[in-house]
């Protein structure tokens, strides 16, 4: 099988290595069948996108609406050799999958408004299919309504001209896009079960999600939750688009 490649952005190793562990673990793949690119180590490597299964985003500290005088030198670079690759990958329509930071990077490129209007706290929120979500088949195995995790200061408050919206929440209308016919991006995380998201939890506690003293609470919030349609999402697109 011609690999997938993870583009991952967390500088924390116990934040990026249990993403990459999850996206394995729930996405059906092997060590060999996912690579990693650490963006935020080092500039994006040469993809031979006629190599690739597909691409997979994770999450990201970065925040695309951030002004731009704002932003890190790191997220700068990033930002802009992802934007330059999805043009190639949009071209193509070759398979991508984007989680949290999906909607930024592709939200962005496509012409959408990411801003901190529809921002959800650390939580897990009810997400519901659109009849166009209900119709594509990468949501063929979930029901017309779940629970999904979220945890995000910025979302999509314009869809992109060139989007086909699948998925809403009451709090952020956009929680899932699809462009072309293979392109995704969730704001929900389809990787997340409650482990993953209580380390996150633990490791972001002092980047402004929730303050520092709220911690337990908001491991509290996660603890009971019953998080167990997105995972199928992540293995429906690993099945769709895997190819030899």
């Amino acid at each position: 099988m011609k690999p997938f490649v993870l583009l991952a952005s967390r500088s924390q190793d116990v934040a990026a290595d249990a993403e990459y562990a999850a996206m394995l673990a729930y996405g059906g793949l092997r060590p060999e069948d996912l690579v990693r690119v650490r963006m935020e180590a080092g500039p994006l490597p040469d993809l031979d996108l006629d190599a690739v299964s597909g691409i997979l985003v994770g999450g990201s500290p970065f925040d695309a609406s951030t002004p731009q005088d704002q932003k890190s030198a790191v997220q700068v670079r990033v930002e802009t050799e992802v934007s330059a690759l999805l043009d190639e990958v949009v071209d193509r329509d070759l398979p991508f999958l984007g989680a949290c930071y999906g909607v930024g990077t592709l939200g962005v490129h496509q012409g959408g408004v990411i801003d901190r209007v529809h921002a959800e706290p650390i939580s897990a929120v009810r997400v519901t299919l659109t009849p166009d979500g209900r119709a594509d088949p990468l949501l063929a195995d979930v029901p017309d309504a779940f629970d999904a995790f979220v945890g995000h200061k910025e979302a999509c408050r314009v869809l992109p001209p060139t989007a086909t919206l699948l998925a809403s929440s009451p709090a952020c209308p956009v929680q899932m896009f699809r462009v072309r016919t293979n392109l995704y991006a969730t704001q929900f995380h389809p990787e997340l079960d409650v482990d993953g998201i209580s380390t996150r939890i633990r490791v972001y506690r002092e980047y402004g999600y929730f303050r520092p003293d709220e911690a337990d609470a908001v491991l509290a919030g996660v603890r009971d939750a019953d998080v167990w349609a997105p995972p199928r999402i992540l293995a429906a697109f690993v099945r769709r688009y895997a190819r030899d």
